[in-house]
């Protein structure tokens, strides 16, 4: 797996549709702070989105999409001067699968969230700003555009198992729109998302995430890069924030959490499948990482 996909395997991303809207005349809607990482798409129509400690109001265009990454309210509205209404009670007495506000149905959204597992904050979110926006003419956007244009119709049509497919298409929407992002924003971004716009740095990221197991050094990963130890090592530092070495320690605890979260495998072979000889060797790390011991990791998800 490269980067993206591993960190995304391991978050247990999944895609969730809500209810469509329609909306047209003079309107503005308020939205509570999103648990979920949300997602809107405009379909039809042009609209305002304005999230709370941002600094302008994003002028949305047909076509047009935004991950929302941080719990924060938002408003979207026809125009500044149109007052807001609350959102639940919009939504709560939708009829059918679209929720309706203003007069007329020349806007439409089409929207959603992503819900992942433990870690996400930190292993994906923070490292992206509060608001994602990519406009339909983006270039590459293509892809993004196919899929919001497949879940409308699955969401239209109805076909035999039309919310599965929705849903799962719009993790694909999640990664092109992360890909998108990172090539257009590269400096937004930070961590090692960062990292994946730097060929070199992108090369030693893929090597660790390919074998994390391996007792890599920095030689063999500057190697894999064609650039000198050094440079290798200042420039993951500088872009990712920590060294290679570093980076691979933290990214095998990341691994050996989540299999002691499922609880099928013994400290032991555990400590092996991510590179440590001993129990010890990987109860010393992870508690060095996380904060904690693996026994008392592994009982929080029961306990909870």
């Amino acid at each position: 797996m490269d980067p993206l996909e591993d960190v995304l395997t391991l978050l247990e991303t999944r895609g969730h549709l809500s209810t469509s809207m329609v909306a047209g005349g003079q309107w503005a809607v308020r939205f509570a702070a999103p648990e979920a990482v949300k997602f809107n798409a405009v379909r039809r129509g042009s609209c305002l989105l304005e999230v709370d400690s941002t600094d302008e109001p994003i002028a949305l265009a047909e076509g047009d999409c935004y991950l929302l990454t941080r719990p924060r309210p938002f408003v979207l509205r026809s125009d500044t001067d149109a007052v807001p209404v609350d959102a639940g009670p919009v939504f709560t007495t939708a009829g059918g699968d679209v929720a309706r506000v203003g007069e007329g149905d020349d806007v439409f959204l089409i929207g959603g969230a992503f819900s992942f597992g433990t870690r996400a904050q930190e292993l994906l979110l923070d490292q992206l700003p509060p608001v994602v926006h990519i406009p339909a003419g983006t270039r590459h956007a293509e892809t993004v555009r196919w899929a919001l244009t497949t879940i409308d119709r699955e969401l239209k049509d109805r076909p035999m198992g039309a919310t599965l497919v929705a849903e799962q298409l719009a993790v694909v929407m999640l990664v092109h729109v992360l890909r998108l992002h990172l090539a257009r924003d590269p400096h937004v971004v930070s961590g090692w998302l960062a990292g994946l716009g730097d060929p070199v740095i992108s090369a030693a990221l893929t090597c660790l995430h390919r074998d994390p197991a391996r007792p890599w050094t920095v030689a063999e990963l500057a190697a894999t890069a064609a650039v000198s130890r050094s440079t290798l090592a200042a420039r993951f530092k500088a872009t990712v924030g920590q060294g290679p070495l570093e980076y691979l320690t933290r990214w095998r605890i990341e691994l050996a959490a989540r299999q002691l979260r499922d609880g099928e495998k013994t400290l032991g072979a555990i400590a092996h499948s991510v590179g440590y000889g001993s129990e010890s060797a990987l109860s010393v790390a992870f508690k060095r990482v996380m904060g904690v011991p693996p026994s008392d990791y592994r009982r929080r998800p029961r306990l909870s």
